[in-house]
């Protein structure tokens, strides 16, 4: 019988006072009695909406079955049958506008905890061997620029049709945006190692302190023997508002600021890459990455951590769960403010930032409202740094170094339905093509390519 409450089954969290001052993981996860409890909930749907709500199409009523029943090893093979990163997307994803937004018990009530409980299952099986699939070797060589989630999912899909597949990594840790952006509180960099792990058992080669684009070209990697290339290098470069004052001293960009506490451990004493400690911060921007500044801003130390955003809090893009936890951790938003200048003192250090007041105007042709200045409201916050995230573009390297592959007029790879660039297989997927966004959705375009690819060796 479904479990017919209303509400969510409560799951433990640290508290607020004690989280934000420290970088261990906020939510605690479901125990089995929990999980079992919240799987019953769901009503087995003929139609199953949450499945089309999902970028890698998650058989997500089939794997409930199983929690409910407490079988959450064959969960966990229903969940990696489609998704071979669920202990991220679990959670990462932006559930609340994807399966569970399509979820029916939503209509009454609070969704089925989809991504909870997809984390629950990744999480027990985390200590647990399960002998990998693997298909017969091919013999054919395929290469994957960039272990962010596109890469890996792409890889790994390859990898379970019997191709010999090499990952090409810029940094020294394979991971990309799961190692470098998102912080510790929120997704355990152990846990994206396990993943990494599960795709070199795989048998994945994974190359690091490779830069595709100086140590090798695309049309030198296909020189080698690789008969397709899938491009899921990311949206590394970071955006600014071109407004005075951004050259000042404790100016940010979010991807410096998260890369030197994730990736080169700049919050642990023991490293020697430390991230100078501020009193009052302000970040600039609305979505997850502002989210994930903030908050790490908090945990170094900071006073007063300030987020402006120029739209209400309505427009948002970052996820529900984040804007609360930041709230509940003591962060100030300031919706409806942008800032028009950094202010700096005689040493060209930070020292305040001067914002104006914005209304919101009519939607545009996207259904999102337009925003604009109030005349005379400006009005000055004392601050001792500032981290812009108001988004990321992708690298130029590899385009400016591979004749034939299109960008647009925001450097994205242009792609067809099936990954394709317009260089002959070449493929590319995640923010590379999409610019900034979300990580099921670089999965499910890894799942795409990986299928593409595969069509067009066999068709050679």
């Amino acid at each position: 019988m479904p479990n017919m409450q209303a509400q969510k089954t409560p799951i433990t969290e640290q508290d607020p006072k004690v989280r934000a001052r420290n970088f261990k993981e906020v939510c605690l996860g479901y125990t089995a009695e929990e999980a079992m409890n919240e799987a019953a909930r769901c009503l087995n749907c003929k139609n199953r909406p949450c499945v089309s709500g999902c970028p890698v199409s998650v058989k997500i009523p089939d794997f409930l079955a199983q929690v409910k029943e407490g079988n959450f090893e064959e969960a966990y093979k229903i969940i990696t049958s489609t998704n071979g990163l669920p202990a991220v997307s679990g959670r990462v994803c932006p559930q609340e506008s994807q399966c569970e937004g399509k979820c029916v018990r939503g209509i009454k009530g609070e969704p089925v905890a989809i991504g909870k409980l997809e984390r629950f299952c990744a999480d027990y099986m985390a200590d647990k061997k399960l002998e990998q699939e693997k298909a017969e070797p091919n013999g054919i060589k395929v290469a994957v620029v960039g272990s962010g989630p596109s890469g890996l999912t792409c890889a790994a899909d390859l990898a379970k049709l019997g191709y010999s597949v090499t990952i090409f990594e810029a940094f020294h840790t394979a991971g990309g945006v799961l190692m470098y952006g998102i912080p510790e509180f929120r997704l355990p960099k152990a846990t994206v190692q396990h993943e990494v792990d599960n795709l070199k058992a795989l048998g994945v080669e994974i190359k690091t302190d490779m830069v595709i684009g100086k140590i090798l070209s695309i049309d030198e990697i296909m020189e080698m023997g690789y008969k397709a290339v899938f491009v899921g290098t990311g949206a590394g470069l970071p955006n600014f508002m071109n407004i005075p004052g951004e050259s000042l001293v404790g100016v940010f960009s979010a991807n410096e600021y998260l890369t030197r506490i994730n990736l080169m451990k700049g919050y642990l004493e023991e490293y020697d890459t430390p991230v100078r400690k501020y009193n009052s911060v302000a970040v600039v921007g609305g979505g997850n990455v502002a989210m994930d500044a903030a908050r790490c801003a908090m945990r170094l130390g900071a006073e007063h951590v300030y987020v402006i955003y120029r739209r209400s809090e309505a427009e948002m893009p970052a996820r529900k769960e984040e804007v609360h936890h930041a709230k509940e951790e003591g962060i100030e938003f300031l919706f409806l403010n942008n800032p028009v200048e950094i202010l700096g003192d005689e040493n060209g250090a930070v020292n305040g930032i001067k914002c104006v007041k914005m209304e919101l105007g009519e939607p545009d042709a996207g259904g999102r409202r337009s925003v604009k200045a109030i005349p005379d409201s400006e009005f000055t916050i004392p601050i001792d740094a500032c981290i812009m995230s108001i988004g990321t573009s992708p690298n130029p390297l590899i385009r400016s170094t591979t004749a034939g592959l299109e960008a647009n007029k925001h450097g994205c790879l242009v792609v067809n339905e099936d990954m394709l660039t317009t260089k002959e297989g070449v493929y590319a997927g995640g923010d590379a093509v999409t610019g900034a966004a979300t990580v099921i959705l670089a999965m499910g375009a890894g799942k795409t390519a990986a299928k593409a690819m595969d069509e067009y060796i066999k068709s050679l």
